[in-house]
């Protein structure tokens, strides 16, 4: 057989493996070794927000070479906290997407303030606690999506000034940390407003990677 018509049925090999390829399989470099869907806190422009990017770049830094991927949680982050209930909606679609197309991306879920909120839907922990309940809450997620996830990350989460920090209750317990700025209003009984706004700076995304990076 001549050499153009091996080259020519190795061709043909090749379009007929693409073709029957099985759907929603991915190819490895369409997907990251690891992706952080990061909800921002309110009022911060679209994408991962100060927090979420500070927390990426410590965490992009330990990763040792891997490849790393963000993703901000689509959602309003405005004055109507009853929307955070469409960030946890957003997040749990992206779960789901990237368990079908990336099934061996480490997914890294996150959030800051109402962005932490968000992240407590998923958890099956009242974002607020339990005096206000599931009010403008999302079902949280099932329990093969949350197994998808192998660490999570939230910062001046309002659910701990209520008991309910991610640390430790909820579907994610023991794979999250639940970070909260002494003094921080919104996740403590504190008073000192400015520390709401120190997460973006040591020691807390370092600390916090340091935690994701070990369980990832």
């Amino acid at each position: 057989m001549s050499m153009s018509r091996i080259a020519s049925l190795v061709g043909i090999l090749a379009a007929v493996t693409v073709l029957f390829a099985p759907v929603g399989t991915a190819r490895a470099d369409d997907c990251p070794d690891v992706e952080v869907i990061f909800a921002r806190g309110t009022g911060e422009p679209p994408g991962v927000g100060r927090v979420g990017q500070a927390f990426a770049d410590a965490l992009a830094a330990r990763l040792g070479g891997r490849t790393m991927d963000t993703y901000g949680v689509n959602y309003p982050a405005s004055l109507n906290f009853l929307a955070a209930a469409s960030g946890a909606d957003d997040a749990a679609a992206r779960i789901a997407d990237m368990g079908v197309r990336c099934p061996q991306t480490s997914l890294v879920l996150g959030g800051f303030s109402q962005g932490a909120a968000a992240v407590s839907m998923l958890a099956g922990v009242p974002p607020v606690g339990p005096r206000i309940g599931s009010i403008g809450s999302a079902p949280p997620l099932p329990p093969a999506s949350a197994g998808q996830v192998a660490a999570v990350a939230v910062f001046g989460n309002p659910g701990a000034r209520f008991g309910s920090p991610l640390s430790s209750t909820g579907q994610f317990a023991g794979r999250a940390i639940d970070v909260c700025s002494g003094g921080d209003p919104i996740c403590s009984a504190g008073r000192d407003r400015a520390a709401h706004s120190a997460y973006e700076r040591p020691p807390y995304p370092d600390q916090v990677a340091a935690f994701v990076a070990g369980l990832i």
